[in-house]
């Protein structure tokens, strides 16, 4: 960001353009794929939080299919929401004002779904045998998973109001 004269804040594309493209990176290596990611960097840094498929088609140099399965997992994954845009038929992206607790807070249903299956394959191998006891370590893993994020998700919502107070 440059200042202009009047001390507003003004965009410099490049920079927006090489942070999103760094940003993505980072996700990717953390797994992402890669059009998500960079789709997600472009919402992140968009004064808005929130662009059009045009807009993000445009601004990353990419066809609307390739916007449109990104955004799709994007949303699946409760990252950004899909809105229309008032008084038109066109969709709007937006990262949730608080994108990474409701990515997490997510993951509630995932980590109970495999702690079900994981049971069930305790039961069919049999606790004192040593694929089933190596089952039983990975449920108490996901169990004190479970029971930690709760804790961890209430801490930063406490935490955020001392930041931002009621944003």
């Amino acid at each position: 960001m440059l200042k202009g004269s009047d001390e507003e804040a003004v965009r410099d594309d490049e920079v927006v353009s090489r942070f999103v493209e760094q940003f993505a990176a980072q996700l990717v290596d953390a797994g992402m794929t890669r059009m998500p990611a960079r789709i997600f960097a472009a919402l992140l840094t968009s004064d808005s939080g929130a662009l059009t498929s045009a807009e993000i088609g445009k601004q990353l140099q990419v066809s609307p299919a390739a916007v449109s399965g990104a955004v799709r997992y994007l949303t699946q994954q409760h990252m950004v929401i899909r809105e229309r845009e008032p008084g038109s038929r066109r969709d709007i992206f937006r990262v949730h004002s608080n994108q990474w607790y409701e990515a997490l807070a997510s993951r509630d249903g995932v980590l109970k779904r495999w702690e079900s299956a994981l049971r069930d394959g305790v039961t069919s191998l049999g606790h004192d045998t040593p694929a089933g006891e190596r089952l039983a370590e990975t449920l108490a893993f996901f169990e004190f998973l479970q029971l930690e994020f709760a804790g961890v998700l209430e801490r930063w919502r406490v935490h955020k109001e001392t930041l931002y107070g009621g944003k």
